[in-house]
């Protein structure tokens, strides 16, 4: 079940990307909105069956939320801006370093990473520039805009490792309603640090917005939150590497484009490295539920 899940989450984080393109709205405001949704669309079940999981958090646990939060938004807000600056080849190369981030924050944090699990990594990795045939910029402004997809990888790897301690004790809908909220609250600082309109918004805009919420934010990251339960953060970030490939697969289904023989390269090293990880690893098992 766990990996049908997972490839729920992979089509639904996906398919956001075609549909944000097709937004006229600036994407900040997309990502304000698309998270605030979230959070109006979860109160009802958080504050009735989850009262009493919401009363349990402590502080330790509401400032988990409250960093995962923040990190998601810092996520949104500097790969939005690398798109605008560099390649998007550079982008997502740049930011599916995700992956290798986690592996040194679990480090810090005293979890070793095998040679094995590594080498599934670097493989992996390899698939997703076999995609894009990455060419780093040079010019001032595409080397800013790499930095900041680095920087978007980073925040997503603290995003996800942050929400693997946080739902040791909390329940999926609790958690993602509360690093929801502090994400928007979040993004919609942004929005008015640096004067983006979160109004104004067209119907058809409104319309795409809707399945950014229910493709991006249900079926994608609010399954990843469930799954961050039982699987490693590794292995999560690892398989969210298949966006790549499967972005333009939906593409070539729906917009009729051809896809490059790189793009099926690709696919088979991520699949190989999250093969060899996932081995190597394997799923956490779930703590205990808290008395």
């Amino acid at each position: 079940m766990s990996v049908f899940l997972l490839a729920v989450a992979i089509l639904g984080v996906s398919a956001s990307g075609p549909l944000m393109a097709a937004i006229a709205a600036p994407a900040l405001a997309i990502a304000f909105w698309r998270n605030a949704a979230a959070t109006v669309l979860l109160a009802p079940f958080a504050l009735t069956a989850g009262r009493r999981d919401l009363m349990r958090l402590g502080r330790r646990r509401w400032g988990l939320v409250v960093f995962a939060g923040v990190m998601l938004a810092g996520h949104f807000a500097t790969w939005i801006a690398a798109l605008k600056l560099t390649s998007v080849a550079a982008a997502i190369a740049l930011v599916s370093m995700q992956v290798l981030w986690v592996v040194v924050i679990e480090a810090f944090r005293g979890t070793r990473t095998g040679p094995v699990v590594l080498a599934g990594c670097a493989l992996a990795i390899a698939g997703v520039l076999a995609i894009t045939g990455v060419d780093l910029g040079v010019s001032r402004d595409a080397l800013i805009g790499d930095a900041l997809a680095l920087a978007g990888g980073l925040f997503a790897a603290l995003y996800v490792v942050a929400g693997g301690r946080a739902r040791a004790s909390m329940s999926t809908t609790t958690y993602t309603f509360c690093v929801y909220g502090v994400c928007s609250v979040t993004t919609a600082a942004l929005c008015v640090a640096l004067g983006v309109r979160l109004t104004g918004i067209s119907g058809r805009d409104w319309w795409l917005i809707a399945g950014v919420v229910l493709c991006a934010q249900f079926l994608g990251h609010s399954i990843i939150n469930h799954l961050l339960a039982v699987m490693t953060p590794v292995v999560i970030s690892l398989a969210l590497l298949l966006e790549v490939p499967t972005a333009a697969m939906l593409a070539a289904v729906f917009l009729g484009e051809a896809l490059p023989w790189g793009t099926y390269v690709g696919l088979a090293l991520i699949l190989g490295g999250l093969v060899v990880v996932i081995s190597a690893q394997g799923r956490r098992v779930p703590p205990p539920a808290p008395a």
